[in-house]
């Protein structure tokens, strides 16, 4: 009985915490900032609408904003005069257009003017490895959780092991890679210059750019405990049955 109690729990804890990691990862939410340096030149053909539309954007105006968000997938942005919060990020407070670019491994050489850019950011490598590290991630707990599935109910204890052990594995690398993106963050690039990069040749030193822990970021800190303790709860699970059975 009291492994039921356990494994129920274990199941519920999991599944918030992969929902958590799911979020996260589908999310562009990592990296929030905003600036005021002006908008895109309207000669870069490599903008797009979240709507899929092409569109061109020019702002001559230094007093409205230009918001920033990043994740696995996009880099965006958008425009206005709103209030500068970490809320004025949230999904329904954006205003529109927004306009997106792939946001694969940045921060990388732009294709936006020249090509490799020449302000080619050196830690390149060290979001690579962030990269990678989230794929693995979201890898292992959807692994862990098909066998978990597979395991119920306590058909084969190995399967608690072994699942509980990917959800550990899943754990650990999410913490391994919000570590990464923390020091990413707080000292090995030069945000400033990241966030203007593609208009680094008109914008002035001076101009204050604001950056923030994005919504995304949150939910995976939020879901490493959550998996963390489900794996373990899994595993001891399956090493109980399997004593039981010896």
């Amino acid at each position: 009985m009291k492994i039921k109690i356990a494994a129920f729990i274990a199941g519920i804890l999991g599944v918030l915490g992969v929902l958590l990691f799911l979020i996260a990862f589908g999310t562009d939410y990592w990296l929030l900032a905003t600036e005021a340096c002006g908008g895109f030149e309207p000669e870069n053909n490599t903008l797009h609408t979240k709507e899929g539309g092409d569109r061109e954007w020019k702002n001559d105006s230094q007093e409205v904003l230009t918001f920033h968000h990043e994740g696995f997938f996009w880099r965006c942005w958008f425009f206005g005069d709103y209030k500068e919060t970490i809320w004025t990020f949230w999904f329904t407070s954006q205003g529109r257009p927004k306009y997106c670019m792939n946001g694969y491994l940045f921060p990388m050489p732009i294709a936006l003017g020249p090509y490799p850019h020449p302000s080619y950011d050196a830690t390149a490598v060290y979001r690579g490895f962030w990269t990678a590290f989230i794929v693995l991630a979201v890898a292992a707990s959807l692994v862990g959780g098909f066998l978990l599935v597979c395991g119920v109910p306590f058909v084969n204890a190995r399967f608690y092991k072994v699942g509980g052990g990917f959800l550990l594995t899943a754990g650990i690398l999410f913490a391994l890679l919000i570590f990464l993106f923390v020091m990413w963050k707080e000292f090995a690039a030069d945000l400033a210059k990241y966030i203007l990069l593609e208009r680094s040749d008109r914008c002035e030193d001076e101009i204050p750019v604001k950056v923030y822990y994005g919504w995304s970021f949150i939910f995976a800190a939020a879901g490493v405990p959550l998996v963390l303790l489900s794996g373990l709860l899994f595993y001891l699970v399956g090493y109980s049955i399997l004593k039981e059975l010896e």
